[in-house]
């Protein structure tokens, strides 16, 4: 696999629920150029709080994150937790505390169990080793069935750079960022403003996505470039970016807890972005068409329910035109229907296609099917 330069890594199991992998640490040999952006949840959890405060000069060198414990709704106990958690790492590491990132993800309002995570800190340096990014991958999980990757590598002053992606995520998802976690490494050394390239990029990606409409408190996406590759042209590096981050968000949606299918909504020809983000996640949020999806019931008038929902954004029936793939659904007959059914039992993949002919913009929205493996997933989470 490849890696950047200059970065090194581990993923452990530390005992915070059970024997898989929990705690995960990412160190870069040299401070790194960073941004990030984080949940707007109104109950954002510890971590997103301390990270908010760490990268507010743009510089970082670490991440520590750990899984099975949000630390949310946890109090000034529990803002203190990741602070502390800062600390041991900086100690270990031999560098500021302010220059490391926290996040937690897993069950809220409970609080760390500290006895082992700080523990874990001070043994941070020791359990380091070059790459291993992927071992990470797999420590930031919680109810994800497999670990999310998405590799890039682009020209640079010095040859080749790597921007390296992970992310994880399968529930209460629907990113709206400034749900899930993802963390972007790279040895590119990158001109402009890393922010606003990474708000762009997140903006027609994560926050494109949706599994069940619920916006985590816990949403953190950061970069950290450490620029040990050379310069590289900053439009080859937003490119590549936004590659890695729809391959991502497109990896969060597919594996939705209990989820059989990946839909992809794309809305064309609608008057702006506004327009057609309120349609495109009305469509992806509606129980009723993951529901009919995923039993390959072609019921498309609740496709046309879900875009004359949105109250504020009328669209003349007459001009919407709606597919099932290359199939349209409006009127279909009794033939028409059978091939749409036949289109959603065979494949993986759905794609709706939305055409509203109010303008010229275009978007396109991600998001998974809603079977009784949710509900099981969801019902029993705690117990």
């Amino acid at each position: 696999m490849d890696y950047p330069q200059g970065f090194s890594s581990f993923g452990i199991n530390i005992g915070i629920k059970d024997k898989t992998k929990d705690f995960g640490v990412i160190f870069s040999e040299k401070p790194c150029k960073a941004a990030a952006v984080f949940t707007r949840n109104n109950f954002p959890g510890a971590p997103v709080i301390v990270g908010k405060e760490h990268i507010r000069d743009g510089l970082l060198q670490a991440v520590v994150i750990n899984s099975k414990n949000s630390n949310v709704a946890t109090g000034d106990a529990g803002i203190a937790n990741s602070r502390s958690i800062c600390t041991e790492i900086g100690k270990s590491l031999g560098i500021s505390e302010t220059l490391v990132l926290p996040s937690s993800t897993g069950v809220i309002g409970v609080p760390l169990p500290m006895q082992v995570i700080l523990p874990a800190c001070a043994n941070a340096k020791s359990n380091l080793k070059p790459g291993n990014l992927e071992v990470v991958a797999e420590a930031i999980m919680t109810t994800d069935s497999r670990r999310k990757i998405s590799v890039r590598k682009i020209k640079s002053a010095n040859g080749e750079a790597v921007i390296f992606g992970m992310a994880k995520g399968a529930g209460m998802i629907e990113p709206n960022m400034a749900t899930m976690l993802s963390y972007i490494l790279t040895d590119a050394d990158i001109e402009g403003d890393l922010q606003k390239i990474l708000k762009e990029c997140v903006d027609l990606s994560f926050n494109c996505i949706s599994i069940d409409s619920d916006t985590s408190t816990s949403d953190t996406v950061a970069v950290l470039s450490n620029g040990l590759a050379g310069k590289v042209d900053a439009k080859d590096f937003r490119s590549a970016l936004l590659e890695i981050c729809i391959d991502l968000a497109k990896e969060v949606a597919r594996d939705g807890e209990g989820a059989s299918k990946l839909i992809e909504v794309r809305i064309r020809k609608s008057r702006d972005e506004i327009q057609a983000r309120k349609i495109g996640k009305s469509i992806l949020n509606s129980p009723l068409i993951k529901t009919a999806i995923y039993g390959g019931d072609p019921n498309w008038g609740r496709l046309v329910m879900a875009v004359g929902k949105v109250f504020d954004e009328p669209i003349p029936f007459d001009s919407l035109e709606i597919y099932f793939g290359d199939l349209p659904v409006k009127g279909a007959d009794s033939e028409k229907l059978k091939k749409l059914s036949e289109y959603l039992k065979k494949n993986s993949e759905i794609l709706v296609d939305v055409v509203l002919n109010t303008g010229t913009h275009e978007m396109v929205f991600w998001g998974c099917d809603l079977t009784e493996g949710y509900v099981k997933e969801n019902a029993y989470y705690t117990t």
